[in-house]
């Protein structure tokens, strides 16, 4: 397997972020190689535009977070994938640390736990409860950062191109294959801001809703609709 690591963030109107957000990836500590896809469902290609360093490859898709991700699949370069919003930012070690879980053979892929970026005693609760699910569960969500092997996400069929809820399907995939997933005991920092513009409880109640009729077999079609 490459050492190389291939991160692919899914963006739509990041441009005042996504410099940034490059930029911490660059300042990890691991090693190996990096190569950073930017995958822009803007059909005007706003945030790929922003983008200063000359090295990030840049690709406009179909809108849709599986859309985009895929499609940045496809061009990656590196053994290893991994899949990360752009508003969610790595500690230095969080790549080496991906490195070294996936030279366990025992693992297709994983994620981290998840962290938010603010000092609001709220989202430690959030976050501890997000820590407790994916452990339970084996399922960790998008905004954790998801990692896997890139052959084993052609084999089993990348995400699947629906609206809404590809990581918990790929995740659901994975376990019914019977193979293993690691959560990271390290946390990636995501932005309030989504938690902050809908109300810190008419979010998570919004997404406990939708998880919850999504395992009960409502379409992601449908429940796209209620999400913004």
């Amino acid at each position: 397997m490459s050492d190389t690591i291939s991160v692919i963030l899914p963006v739509w109107k990041e441009a005042s972020i996504i410099n940034h957000t490059i930029g911490n990836i660059l300042s990890s500590e691991y090693r190996g190689d990096v190569e950073i896809i930017v995958v822009d469902c803007s059909a005007e290609g706003e945030t790929i535009h922003a983008v200063q360093n000359k090295k990030v490859k840049k690709v406009v898709s179909e809108k849709g977070r599986s859309w985009q991700m895929n499609t940045g699949a496809t061009i990656a370069c590196g053994g290893i994938l991994f899949f990360l919003h752009a508003d969610t930012l790595l500690s230095k070690d969080a790549l080496m640390a991906i490195s070294s879980i996936m030279r366990k053979r025992e693992f297709v892929g994983g994620a981290f736990d998840l962290g938010i970026d603010s000092p609001r005693r709220i989202f430690r609760v959030i976050e501890t409860a997000a820590s407790l699910r994916s452990r339970i569960t084996r399922i960790p969500y998008g905004d954790q950062g998801i990692f896997i092997r890139k052959d084993y996400f052609h084999a089993i069929g990348g995400f699947k191109e629906i609206p809404l809820m590809e990581d918990v399907d790929l995740m659901r995939r994975i376990k019914k294959a019977g193979d293993k997933i690691c959560i990271l005991p390290l946390k990636v920092k995501t932005s309030p801001r989504r938690w902050e513009e809908e109300g810190i409880v008419r979010c998570t109640l919004r997404n406990w809703a939708l998880i919850t009729l999504y395992y009960m077999g409502f379409p992601p079609e449908k429940l796209a609709k209620h999400y913004p």
